[in-house]
């Protein structure tokens, strides 16, 4: 189960034209967005990578506005990992469960994980917060993570175990958010 003293969350590639190829991509950034300011009123670190910029482009203005502040980890290597500044920032955090949400799924995100996972960390991966181009890309992306030994969660799973109790101030900012993504749906 997810600790929030021991969770960092982890922003992979939500970039210029690629994102917008995303199978359900509204329903994707609404749930990566739930995810990102749920995990700042928790007061997660949070570490944004993007995939070569200079070519893709940055991340896209409705995740990149959340993220003030957060200097994108510019990478060539298709894992997190294969990048020493992330792994220096995810070492500097002092974490060793690891959320991950973004893109690719089969790609990048199962990179990340299986290296994750391979340096002894806890991967857990929210299923409605990452995607690839393809349902069945990101079927096989979300497989091969869990066969790896990684947690698959969705967002709201994952913020209710990191809250642990229905109450307080924390509790009640991210249950408010929680209520406008749902409206956000309707």
């Amino acid at each position: 189960m997810l600790r929030a003293d021991d969770t960092v969350l982890v922003v992979i590639d939500i970039q210029g034209r690629l994102a917008q190829m995303m199978e359900k991509k509204e329903t994707l950034f609404k749930n990566q967005r739930l995810m990102i300011q749920g995990a700042s009123a928790l007061e997660l670190p949070i570490l944004l990578t993007e995939q070569y910029p200079q070519g893709m482009g940055g991340t896209i203005p409705e995740i990149a506005e959340l993220l003030d502040g957060i200097e994108p980890i510019a990478k060539k290597a298709f894992s997190c990992c294969g990048e020493s500044n992330f792994n220096s920032a995810l070492k500097d955090v002092g974490r060793h469960q690891v959320l991950l949400i973004g893109i690719e799924t089969h790609v990048c995100v199962w990179q990340t994980a299986s290296d994750l996972l391979d340096s002894g960390y806890e991967v857990h991966v929210a299923a409605d917060a990452v995607s690839s181009r393809s349902a069945d890309n990101r079927k096989i992306g979300l497989e091969k993570i869990r066969d790896a030994g990684g947690t698959i969660t969705c967002v709201e799973t994952a913020l209710y175990e990191l809250m642990r109790v229905g109450e307080g101030p924390t509790f009640r900012k991210v249950l408010e958010l929680v209520k406008a993504a749902d409206r956000e749906s309707r």
